[in-house]
């Protein structure tokens, strides 16, 4: 019964972070993204796998809306490269959760990860988790915290 029970829970769970990723086309509609409900599927199971591939639990689903809001308006970022772009980023930001040791909230890495990908990685997904990501894991693991975070008011 509670097998049954906690199948159920994610089912819900599933379905209102389908919902919600749905949601965003009212606002990427105006940068020409849209994603159909089999993307918005995709999407939220490479949320459920990088979760699972690092070790990671999440109460909320928001991650992925406040990835997509972040780059949707992007220059670099098309109907055709859009939803690629999403499950790489996904994959991007729990990767380093992890790699930062949470020493980052989701809205500051997700803000470093934009400013990254839009100004010095000219759109590299590969320069943004190869050299810019690491490079901020690298500094947050050899200073405190605290001078990091001054660090990152005065850039953004």
């Amino acid at each position: 019964m509670s097998f049954e029970l906690e199948l159920f829970n994610s089912s819900l769970i599933q379905k209102q972070a389908i919902s919600e990723v749905l949601k965003m086309n009212e606002e990427t509609a105006k940068y020409g993204l849209i994603l159909t409900e089999q993307q918005a599927v995709a999407l939220v199971k490479t949320r459920s796998d990088s979760l699972k591939n690092t070790g990671r639990i999440e109460f909320s689903g928001g991650v992925i809306d406040k990835l997509i809001l972040a780059f949707c308006d992007s220059p670099y970022i098309t109907q055709q490269n859009y939803e690629d772009t999403l499950h790489e980023l996904v994959d991007i930001f729990y990767s380093f959760k992890n790699e930062t040791l949470d020493m980052i909230s989701d809205n500051d890495l997700i803000a470093f990860m934009q400013k990254s990908f839009n100004g010095t990685c000219c759109g590299s997904l590969e320069l943004l988790s190869g050299r810019e990501l690491p490079e901020l894991a690298r500094k947050l693991n050899c200073i405190h915290m605290k001078d990091f975070k001054e660090e990152l008011d005065d850039e953004y």
